[in-house]
């Protein structure tokens, strides 16, 4: 089993807990490591480390758990690298939600000018972190894990010569997602899913062996007159009967984009409000786990309870004890997607192992969906450039590129207020 150092930058976040549960749990694997847990807040590291060391000490696992600080000191000669953090935290993920409203377009943590915006501050806070990483961990690799993952990882691959693998379990879940809406077994749904990460269809999907979409069919005549059938779940069936192809959820915000705006601004408070009125309640909960014998997140009361984050681990597992498997990873193309770039960072199945992750051939995606992830692509690749180098109009552009942005004007007043709004965490460049 490979001994490792595994550092976690955002070890003190509220996902933090589930996320070292997930280690934990897979701890047989990493007998001897250590795992350094990084981030700003002493006081919050201490108590994830206590959780973390009595879930060790209960399972009798050989793990070594430490906290720090300082970045630098505690990247220092890691094997690997989890980079999961918002910059802001949830105060600047309402203004990314509520800002675009006013001007009659969607706010969302990862889509449209809000994702847009978070991209813009992640990136500027990873560039010097990855400094770190390539002074003082130069062989490391890093498990990408800071949303909106496909900007940050394609302004991280052509930016940094450290290997960078990003991740999100939404294409593991998309074809449950779907089959639950049309009153199927989730956990029958198989389905391979491929484009960009929050912007991916499926190019194949069973359930039980036999092609799925005859079922989805027979799920959509049965329910769409069904009043229990709401939300993301009537959109999801809907969406997936009408292209054939199984979707990404993110892809609501742009085929039912009234529809969402309206709920959206009818609704008195935002999303990230109403995870900040449970923060004290994960934390509460945490407290009394790091007090206990024998710690248990309970999921309704954490930020994803045992199993946060746990694809970083199963590709780390993968990687370092060489086990040759196949996972969801958002990696450089280099001809996987036939449809986007070689160069541009794409999310599709990939083969992994001591080498690091290959992304699977998969030919083309349904031509019906194509333009969409094709524009979103480009977007993808102005908004990386901008974020990491651009300068204020370089930032205008790439936002009137968004699919969800109705025009330049717009885009213009939009940028500048919410640059301003952000001024603290952006480089000059992009305000002057």
């Amino acid at each position: 089993m490979a001994r490792i150092k595994f550092a976690y930058i955002g070890g003190g976040s509220t996902r933090a807990p589930g996320t070292v549960a997930s280690f934990i749990l897979q701890g047989e694997s990493f007998s001897g490591s250590e795992v350094v847990l990084i981030d700003l807040n002493q006081e919050r590291l201490d108590l994830v480390k206590a959780i973390a060391d009595k879930m060790a000490r209960t399972r009798d696992m050989d793990l070594k758990i430490t906290v720090t600080t300082d970045r630098r000191a505690g990247l220092e000669d890691a094997d690997a690298v989890l980079s999961s953090f918002r910059p802001g935290g949830f105060e600047a993920r309402h203004l990314d939600e509520s800002i675009p409203l006013r001007y009659g377009v969607i706010g969302q943590e990862t889509q449209g000018p809000g994702g847009y915006f978070m991209a813009l501050r992640s990136i500027n806070a990873l560039k010097s972190m990855l400094q770190d990483i390539e002074a003082v961990a130069p062989r490391s690799v890093l498990l990408n894990y800071t949303n909106p993952v496909n900007l940050v990882a394609e302004a991280i691959t052509h930016h940094s010569p450290i290997p960078t693998i990003s991740l999100c379990e939404g294409s593991l879940q998309a074809a449950g997602d779907v089959a639950r809406a049309a009153g199927l077994d989730a956990t029958l749904a198989q389905a391979t899913v491929v484009g960009l990460n929050h912007g991916s269809w499926s190019v194949r999907a069973s359930y039980e062996g036999k092609d799925l979409f005859p079922l989805l069919r027979e799920g959509w005549e049965r329910r769409k007159n069904d009043s229990t059938l709401r939300g993301v779940d009537r959109r999801l069936l809907e969406l997936a009967v009408a292209m054939d192809s199984v979707p990404n959820h993110y892809f609501q915000y742009y085929y039912y984009r009234d529809e969402i705006l309206a709920e959206l601004k009818a609704k008195p408070t935002t999303r990230s409000q109403d995870i900040m009125s449970q923060v004290s309640g994960f934390w509460k909960h945490y407290g009394e786990q790091a007090a206990a014998a024998q710690p248990a997140l309970d999921p309704a009361l954490s930020r994803g309870g045992i199993m946060e984050l746990e694809l970083a681990i199963d590709v780390l597992d993968a990687i370092f004890n060489d086990r040759k498997e196949i996972w969801a990873v958002n990696i450089p193309n280099n001809g996987a997607l036939a449809d986007l770039p070689d160069d541009m960072v794409v999310e599709g199945p990939g083969y992994v192992d001591r080498d690091g992750a290959h992304l699977i051939a998969q030919g083309h995606l349904p031509r019906q969906v194509a333009g969409l992830v094709k524009a979103l692509g480009e977007y993808q690749a102005l908004a990386a450039e901008a974020a990491w180098s651009g300068s204020r109009i370089d930032g205008i552009r790439a936002l009137a590129a968004n699919p969800l942005v109705p025009s330049l004007r717009i885009a213009t007043e939009m940028y500048d207020e919410m640059a301003a709004a952000h001024r603290q965490y952006l480089p000059e460049r992009l305000l002057a």
